[in-house]
């Protein structure tokens, strides 16, 4: 018996640099820029030569933004 893997129920686990990039719509460097200063989530390596972050702590992050520009607004 063989296991099928539905990947649409699979939860994101990792988001690696390139993804950010996309998602944020930043460049790579602000992103390092962000970590080396304490302003986005540090990330853990995976293995000698894969850098990735915790979709968890990404997706923190992304609400603590979304909340703090939504609290600027409503001033």
């Amino acid at each position: 018996m063989s296991a099928i893997i539905n990947y649409q129920q699979v939860t994101k686990q990792f988001y690696r640099l390139n993804e950010l990039k996309l998602i944020l719509g930043v460049s790579g460097s602000s992103i390092w820029a962000w970590v080396k200063k304490n302003k986005f989530p540090q990330p853990v390596k995976l293995s000698e030569n894969t850098t990735a972050w915790h979709a968890s702590d990404i997706e923190e992050w992304v609400q603590s933004r979304a909340s703090s520009s939504k609290k600027v607004e409503g001033e």
